[in-house]
């Protein structure tokens, strides 16, 4: 009774049946900002340099996440304590995201836009490692573990911080910049390969259903942020006269990110959970969870990014009557961040299935490497045009895969249809005992 007492004044557990909460949800509106962010300010910086900065803070940024999640599967984050570390990491994931434009150079006026990056990602990490540093404790060997975990974040901030002062001391021009990026790759390395390693023999999934819904809504906030783009780029919607460019670049933008999501959730989304509902053993699962999800989903969310950062600009410039019939030539640039983004999502769809199901579903690959073998031809066409072919070879995919995927389908579909069904039954019954 003491021990339960105890997690009810301070923290709730995680149980293996428990879904995502209200408050993960309202965590996850300030990605669809941190989204946007991220598309605003690569677009405005259209380079490889930029490009590169702009992945590497989106995979800060899906590390913060992915943590927030990992503590929701452990306790639960509507209970106890646990809103007040929610809104202050809701709080300092805000500020992460508005300071994004500066958090490579410092700029003139306000304050240092790197330090409080640096400072924002710090306490972020933090709030999460002293909820999983609470629970270690009385346990010495799970608070050696945890004490490593939670030197990483003091590691990864150290080099934002150097990266934000030291740089412009050692070199100038494209070499500081390069300096800096190498900086920050240091960073995420840290984070990445360090907190796997040392938490991959000793973290638990306790609820397989929670950790999969919860990548299922990110991959949907993310293709929100396509559609977003495709309905706020510049003067798409507000300024351009409705003209047969303005409907069609419209409709092949969201031809293309219902394809998106047709590719992930009628099967494959499903698919993966359910593999990892039928992973037992707790190692075991929680690589499965660490590969298809905290891995896979990453180039998945990317994929999605670099689309929405290609229709940002380029659908209003096709349908601008002011620019050539359907728009200027696509180019080597935008075309491998339109059609390079698809074709990642596609392949990381394939290795998901391959890591989860053991099997390789080839149109996904088939579809990204058509893309790739178009590409030359794509950067010289005409931009819609161009988003006109994108639109049928991911069409063309997602057809192809229902066809084939077959058996495997019907099956996946079936067991996620009699287990809604059987849920629906147990609320029901629940529902007319107790309300």
């Amino acid at each position: 009774m003491g021990g339960g007492g105890r997690w009810r004044r301070g923290l709730r557990p995680g149980a293996p049946g428990s879904r995502t909460s209200r408050l993960e949800l309202y965590y996850d509106l300030v990605f669809v900002f941190a989204f946007l962010t991220v598309t605003s300010v690569t677009s405005a910086r259209a380079t490889v340099p930029g490009l590169v900065s702009a992945l590497l803070v989106l995979s800060l940024l899906w590390w913060c996440w992915t943590g927030f999640t990992a503590l929701g599967n452990a306790v639960r984050t509507d209970q106890g304590v646990l809103p007040a570390v929610g809104f202050l990491t809701l709080a300092a994931t805000f500020l992460l995201a508005l300071v994004m434009p500066k958090a490579f150079v410092d700029r003139p006026g306000g304050l240092n836009g790197p330090i409080v990056f640096a400072g924002c990602y710090f306490l972020i990490r933090a709030l999460q490692l002293a909820v999983f540093g609470w629970l270690a404790r009385g346990d010495p060997a799970r608070l050696r573990r945890w004490a490593l975990l939670a030197a990483l974040p003091v590691i990864s901030t150290g080099f934002l911080v150097v990266a934000a002062l030291v740089p412009h001391r050692l070199a100038e021009g494209v070499a500081q910049g390069w300096i800096r990026l190498a900086l920050w790759l240091a960073a995420l390395l840290t984070e990445y390969i360090g907190g796997v390693t040392l938490g991959r023999q000793h973290w638990v999934v306790v609820s397989a259903g929670h950790w999969a819904e919860r990548h299922a809504l990110i991959v949907l906030v993310a293709l929100g942020e396509s559609i977003i783009a495709l309905g706020f780029g510049p003067k798409f919607a507000t300024e351009l006269p409705l003209t047969w460019e303005v409907m069609v670049g419209a409709v092949l933008g969201i031809a293309v990110a219902s394809a998106l999501w047709w590719a992930y959730f009628d099967t494959l989304a499903l698919a993966v959970e359910q593999a990892l509902h039928r992973t037992r053993e707790p190692v075991a699962r929680a690589r499965l969870a660490r590969d298809a999800y905290t891995y896979l989903h990453l180039p998945m969310i990317t994929g999605i990014i670099l689309f929405a950062l290609g229709l940002k600009d380029l659908l209003a410039e096709g349908a601008d009557p002011e620019t050539p019939t359907w728009g200027p030539p696509l180019g080597v640039y935008w075309v491998a961040v339109l059609w390079g983004g698809v074709a990642l999502y596609l392949l990381a769809l394939a290795a998901c299935g391959l890591r989860a199901l053991r099997v390789l579903r080839w149109p996904p690959v088939a579809g990204a490497v058509l893309l790739a073998v178009l590409a030359p031809i794509g950067a010289r066409i005409p931009e819609l045009v161009a988003l006109a072919v994108l639109a049928v070879v991911c069409v063309a995919t997602v057809v192809t895969q229902t066809v084939t995927d077959g058996d495997l389908r019907r099956d996946v579909r079936r067991v996620a249809e009699e287990e809604e069904h059987a849920a629906e039954i147990e609320h029901t019954r629940w529902r007319g005992r107790h309300l």
